[in-house]
């Protein structure tokens, strides 16, 4: 049975406020483990998986017990286990979160995180399925090269919780500012982790844009992150700025019904549904810019699609952003995107000469009514020279209501 909201939100209010930012090592934005000591009860590869860890009590492999997760054996030579994790998004890490779902007598007592920003990605790779796998000489000796041991520490060596439904979420802080490449992962002595989330905001080297080339200036790859919203029930809006179209309906920002529906819901004479409320994200662009094309995907929700959407923007500095995040609903937003009536799993393209706004922005604030679900958003538009000076954000506004 399903928790009640009040469980829900207790548990919720333990969690830090870095996990609303985009996961910068998820095997959907690229991430990927290039290096691992020992993968002999379960690969590595598996700590960037997308999806949360899951139990199969009865599945074994030739080499042991299933786990969805990263198993070394149990050691019984020098030293500790550890692998090296390529980011997806190159950027600022906030913070991590080492999952130990499910490894509740075999988790890794205690770990360690590293940091490097390389000029160019190291030439190491793993194939295949590594189940029953342990790194080669050869794979030894080009790791080395990298003197991943001398690598800045982002979290000092801190013990683990094991993996039960109460303690398995390590949370860890990073208050490191620089950009960052690689990851190195450490497990003292051995044992099993079953994710690796690493939390951040993407970074991008803009001199290298030139000034008429439009981008999408809200992707995570481009710097945007998600600040604030009012519900996310079944997805989180971090999604809609995601590498690629949506892989599924999980795969977006879904919101709950609302329960202040009209018993019977009337249209205005454009078909637009007139409903009392909305939900609402906001969303900070990797760089300010002048939006002129504008692409709102509900990919996947079929039936569960907004009735419209409406776009709104504004250009903040650094100290109003901080001001502005305690009340994202409200402050002086300026419509971008008047209100679109949208369909059921379609990619809709908004052009310049639909666009209500000329002037270059720093945030937008996506606005559906009455509930439902968005796949994608693009903000595709041309980089100004204007700077905000924006910090990366370290709190997210909590959800409330419109």
């Amino acid at each position: 049975m399903a928790q009640r909201p009040a469980a829900v939100s207790s548990s919720a209010a333990r969690e830090p406020d870095f996990i609303h930012l985009n996961d910068l090592a998820s095997a959907t934005a690229g991430g990927q483990v290039v290096f691992a000591t020992d993968e002999w009860f379960a690969p590595a590869a598996n700590l960037l998986k997308r999806d949360p860890p899951r139990f199969e009590a009865s599945a074994f492999t030739e080499f042991g017990k299933w786990m969805d997760g990263w198993e070394t054996r149990r050691k019984r030579i020098p030293g500790h286990d550890w692998c090296v994790v390529q980011l997806g998004v190159v950027g600022v890490v906030h913070g991590v979160d080492v999952d130990t779902s499910f490894f509740t007598g075999n988790h890794a007592p205690y770990m360690s995180v590293q940091g490097a920003c390389l000029d160019a990605p190291p030439s190491l790779v793993l194939e295949g399925d590594r189940t029953g796998a342990a790194a080669s000489d050869g794979q030894l000796e080009a790791v080395s090269k990298l003197r991943s041991e001398t690598w800045r520490v982002l979290v000092p060596e801190s013990g683990l919780n094991p993996g039960y439904a109460d303690s398995c979420h390590n949370y860890f802080r990073v208050t490191c500012p620089d950009r960052i490449t690689h990851l190195r992962l450490n497990m003292y002595p051995d044992g099993g982790v079953a994710r690796f989330r690493v939390y951040g905001v993407g970074q991008r080297d803009w001199s290298s844009v030139p000034a008429h080339q439009e981008v999408d200036l809200v992707a995570m790859t481009n710097g945007g992150v998600c600040l604030g919203y009012s519900d996310a029930h079944f997805g989180h809006p971090r999604n809609m700025i995601g590498l690629g179209r949506s892989a599924n309906m999980g795969d977006g920002w879904e919101t709950a019904r609302r329960l202040d529906r009209p018993k019977e819901l009337k249209v205005d004479g454009r078909g637009i549904l007139q409903v009392p409320g909305s939900e609402w994200a906001v969303l900070r662009l990797g760089h300010a810019g002048v939006i002129s094309h504008v692409e709102v995907d509900t990919n996947h929700f079929k039936g569960n699609s907004p009735d419209w959407c409406r776009l709104e923007a504004c250009s903040l500095t650094a100290g109003q952003e901080s001001v502005a995040a305690a009340a994202w609903n409200s402050g002086s937003w300026k419509v971008l995107l008047p209100a679109q009536k949208l369909r059921p799993h379609h990619r809709h393209h908004y052009l310049e000469a639909e666009l209500a706004l000329k002037e270059a922005v720093t945030h937008v604030r996506l606005v559906i009514a009455p509930d439902g679900g968005v796949s994608r958003l693009r903000l595709w538009g041309r980089a100004t020279p204007i700077s905000p000076a924006l910090t990366p954000p370290t709190a997210v506004a909590p959800p409330s209501k419109l």
